[in-house]
């Protein structure tokens, strides 16, 4: 069997790979690759990342962005969202938009990855998951980046962080808000602890 043959042995369908991980098969990585690329069966998706491509009845499956994003990092310990997840809150938020946002530890800015635009943030602190709370104090930590108009989406804020548990919000804009956000939940939630963080 061909060395490349071998290293194909090794390849799953669907996966991300960074040229360090195939040089675990292979002796002639960057040969190997060309060739790869050349016979269709990886993707370059960015610089050093590449993607065997699961085939569906539609073609190819675009790589799963967690894979993507886990692969160019080289670290699991992100967020994946978007403006999108604000409109479950029902404080009047119903633009869609096609970008994905990465909280992160390592990178900041916007690339394109498999076609697709990203934009890193890098935050001290990222949460494991989406939670409501985390996504309104994202939202206000975000307003200006929103087509709606800012003044009818506070107010529709400040009523639903009333309905909310006040321990675990506090404790939320305290971990993820940013100043302005923490000075307005402390005036929403007359919290003494968000005024002296803010």
């Amino acid at each position: 069997m061909s060395k490349l043959n071998e290293l194909k042995k090794h390849l799953r369908r669907g996966s991300v790979y960074r040229r360090s991980d195939l040089e675990l098969w292979s002796n002639a990585v960057d040969r190997h690759l060309k060739q790869l690329q050349e016979d269709g069966t990886l993707v370059k998706l960015s610089g050093g990342v590449y993607y065997y491509p699961k085939k569906t009845a539609f073609g190819n499956a675009p790589a799963d962005d967690k894979a993507l994003v886990t692969a160019f990092l080289k670290d699991n310990r992100f967020l994946l969202t978007s403006l999108n997840a604000y409109n479950v809150l029902g404080v009047g938020t119903t633009q869609l938009y096609n970008e994905t946002v990465v909280y992160n530890h390592k990178r900041h800015g916007r690339y394109e990855l498999g076609g697709r635009v990203f934009d890193f943030r890098m935050k001290p602190h990222v949460p494991k998951s989406l939670s409501e709370e985390f996504l309104l104090v994202d939202l206000v930590n975000n307003l200006e980046w929103l087509a709606e108009n800012a003044e009818n989406v506070l107010e529709r804020v400040k009523t639903k962080a009333r309905s909310m548990s006040r321990n675990v919000l506090v404790k939320t804009v305290c971990h993820y808000g940013n100043i302005g956000t923490r000075k307005f939940f402390a005036e929403v939630l007359e919290n003494d602890t968000l005024r002296h963080a803010a």
